[in-house]
């Protein structure tokens, strides 16, 4: 038996890390307001601008609806631990698709008084489909309350020391890199073809040459024509 100062100190152990049945850490009711207040805030504001979206009578003003809906959806995955989802809305959705939406509408000509008026005629088929889309989210709401996993873990099944993304990045560049390289090939033969189809060369129309339109006089491209009265001019 060891006395004290006479011996080796006895050796502390680390402290083991919360293991998977390991409770919850308990949130302070501030903490719990906060979140529920940012939750029904963005919420609020995603399906109002899904409303505005559909009921702008102005295809610009219905793509910034559509934007401002897409930031408030990455703050609901920002909310439930899901930030490479809510990074890749905005990186993805708002700064290409939906910028690539607006200007398209504001460069094309489109009447889009014409494309209301076929609106009457798949509105019965629109119905049902908004109805089985309905009915879809209902089961899958059902579905997603029938488990007893917490949100946050069914959200984002990671560690609480390991962000989403870095979960996320650790999958792709070890377990799935040849799949992530082979797509990332896929893409650049894409690009590359598309390319080579807007370059080729085509038969069907005089090129331009620069040098020639450089050349050409005034009096060249002018000539001045006094027809006799009932006579025509000859091309």
């Amino acid at each position: 038996m060891a006395t004290s100062g006479s011996g080796p100190s006895p050796r502390t152990l680390p402290p083991t890390p919360p293991t998977a049945n390991a409770p919850p850490i308990s949130e302070s009711p501030t903490d719990a307001v906060i979140q529920a207040f940012a939750f029904y805030l963005f919420a609020s504001i995603v399906v109002a601008s899904g409303v505005m979206t559909i009921a702008s009578r102005n295809p610009v003003h219905s793509v910034l609806w559509l934007i401002l809906a897409f930031f408030n959806a990455a703050g609901l995955f920002l909310i439930i631990g899901a930030e490479f989802l809510a990074f890749l809305l905005i990186i993805v959705y708002v700064g290409a698709v939906a910028v690539l939406f607006l200007f398209v509408v504001m460069m094309l000509d489109v009447d889009f008084t014409q494309l209301r008026a076929g609106i009457a005629k798949i509105w019965p088929l629109g119905s049902v489909l908004a109805l089985i889309l309905l009915v879809e989210i209902v089961l899958a709401i059902g579905t997603w309350s029938a488990g007893k996993i917490e949100l946050a873990t069914r959200a984002a099944p990671t560690r609480a020391a390991e962000s989403n993304i870095v979960a996320l990045g650790n999958l792709l560049y070890t377990r799935y890199v040849f799949i992530f390289e082979a797509a990332g090939l896929v893409l650049l033969v894409a690009m590359v073809g598309a390319i080579v189809l807007t370059h080729r060369t085509r038969s069907d129309f005089r090129p331009q040459k620069v040098s020639d339109q450089v050349r050409r006089r005034p009096e060249d491209a002018v000539v001045n024509m006094h027809p006799g009265i009932g006579e025509g001019v000859e091309l």
